[in-house]
């Protein structure tokens, strides 16, 4: 009788468990994300899947690297992958430009771009004929340098040699090759590593302080398809950026970011110096309005949008229903 009971009971078991849903699979989600090694700031997509925020809100997500982020939002236009950490400058131009069909979901709203010598007494006028180290003509680190001359008078971006070196203008300062280049806050902790002594020529914060630095985007179309994915994806960035910010969590953090190249001592120095700056967003989604109509101004002005096109308007740039639910996911 008994027997006969606990079959009963572990049968009743059994059938419960196959009458409960599996959770079902969240759509695959790509992430592109710029430098080969990655930048420093992407550190944050790596946190996300090496401390498990990926798995535990159940995102099916894969990281891939691109050269840069000029090259990350075209492969999502192009559809190879369906989100891409990119510089917002750029996409704006695309936007308007060309009427590329990229929407915004989060971002990284404070840039830390410097221009930087490794020669002393210089300032921002003896930039004129100097090769200096960008990623790719036109790409983030180019259009900063457009961005921080507006603080230099006098000096053009046509007076300016650029130099195509991906993210490597560091290693190439300090092997001698290289005495300009645009620089992130974790490239002068290398650098200054290393012995070398560099001078600050402008600063982004400083020229351009309504500046807006990365946007996660998604294609339109793609963002219907795979939009639980996505806001999954988003709620594992909201995650590691809390995770990131947290000190006693600082070691963790800089040894997920040797993936950049950098030893650990010079990874821990760098995020020290980015999380001054708030530099990943943990209390809204970092797309401020005022910031992206301020760039979009900005571009118009420069001429990297072209004469006879608008800036696109924040409403078509940004889809903020993504990090709110997403936010509320991690809540």
């Amino acid at each position: 009788m008994l027997r006969k009971t606990l079959m009963l009971a572990a049968g009743a078991v059994l059938m419960t468990a196959l009458s409960v849903p599996a959770m079902a699979e969240s759509p695959k989600v790509v992430i592109a994300v710029p430098g080969i090694p990655p930048i420093y700031s992407v550190t944050i997509a790596y946190v996300a899947e090496k401390q498990g925020f990926f798995k535990k809100y159940n995102a099916n997500a894969e990281i891939r690297p691109f050269d840069n982020g000029t090259a990350a939002a075209r492969a999502v236009v192009a559809g190879d992958v369906d989100l891409a950490w990119s510089p917002t400058p750029p996409v704006i131009n695309q936007i308007s430009n060309a009427g590329v069909p990229l929407v915004a979901v989060y971002g990284m709203p404070n840039p830390d771009w410097v221009i930087a010598t490794t020669e002393a007494g210089k300032t921002c006028k003896d930039l004129v004929s100097q090769d200096v180290g960008v990623d790719s003509v036109g790409g983030a680190r180019s259009v900063a340098l457009r961005s921080m001359l507006t603080g230099c008078p006098g000096v053009k971006l046509t007076d300016i040699k650029q130099v195509a070196l991906g993210s490597g203008s560091g290693p190439a300062m300090i092997a001698g090759r290289l005495k300009y280049a645009v620089l992130h806050l974790d490239d002068l902790a290398a650098i200054q590593a290393q012995g070398k002594k560099l001078t600050i020529l402008l600063a982004m914060k400083n020229t351009n302080p309504t500046s807006h630095y990365l946007m996660l985007v998604a294609r339109k179309d793609n963002l219907a398809k795979k939009r639980d994915g996505v806001v999954r994806t988003v709620a594992a960035f909201i995650d590691a950026a809390r995770f990131m910010q947290d000190p006693k969590n600082a070691d963790a953090v800089a040894q997920i970011a040797t993936i950049t190249g950098h030893d650990k001592a010079v990874a821990k120095a760098a995020l020290e110096e980015f999380l001054k700056i708030d530099f990943w967003a943990t209390k809204d989604d970092g797309l401020p309005k005022a910031k992206l109509e301020a760039v979009a101004k900005l571009m118009k002005k420069i001429g990297a949008i072209k004469p006879d096109k608008e800036p696109v308007s924040y409403d078509n740039l940004v889809d903020p229903s993504i990090w709110k639910d997403a936010n509320a996911m991690v809540k």
